[in-house]
């Protein structure tokens, strides 16, 4: 399979599903685009397993790049309604402070992992996506993507110390 052609092959294929999906031209045309840049990203996983045919492959993660979006419509909404509510947000400069270094020194820890403990903490507490969903796109078993999630985890609680699995 030639990964030039995958677009050409499945694209309006792809693209199909995902307008039934959202039923919105535009969202479906941009999240078709998402689609298959994740899957160039992971198309070693599909060869290594082989297990479906490429077109369910690509729905299904069609359909997680379409759930990822709901969910940040969503956060986007409670987002506003929560900007839009009469109490205002009042926090000092140096909680605001704190609170960007934690997530730098999160960030700055996520960044030793190996690259797959990475991807899925990324697709697990940025992504909120299941674990069912992370092996589906990385290619792995459910309970592979929960025990490297809590690998990961552990690395990242214990300061970045490498626990090779």
């Amino acid at each position: 399979m030639n990964k030039d052609n995958i677009y050409q092959d499945y694209g309006d294929f792809v693209f199909r599903y995902l307008l039934t999906l959202t039923k919105n031209s535009q969202s479906a045309e941009e999240l078709t685009q998402e689609t298959f840049y994740q899957a160039i990203k992971s198309i070693d996983n599909f060869h290594k397993n082989g297990n479906a045919k490429l077109s369910t492959w690509l729905c299904s993660i069609a359909k997680n790049v379409w759930l990822q979006e709901i969910n940040r419509q969503k956060n986007k909404r409670q987002l506003v309604k929560s900007l839009n509510d009469e109490t205002p947000l009042f926090y000092s400069l140096e909680d605001n402070y704190f609170r960007n270094e934690d997530k730098m020194d999160f960030y700055k820890k996520a960044q030793q992992l190996s690259e797959i403990k990475r991807e899925i903490l990324y697709l697990r507490l940025l992504g909120d996506l299941s674990f069912k969903e992370i092996s589906t796109i990385l290619g792995g078993t459910e309970n592979w993507a929960r025990v490297t999630f809590y690998r990961a985890k552990q690395e990242i609680r214990k300061g970045g110390e490498n626990y090779e699995s």
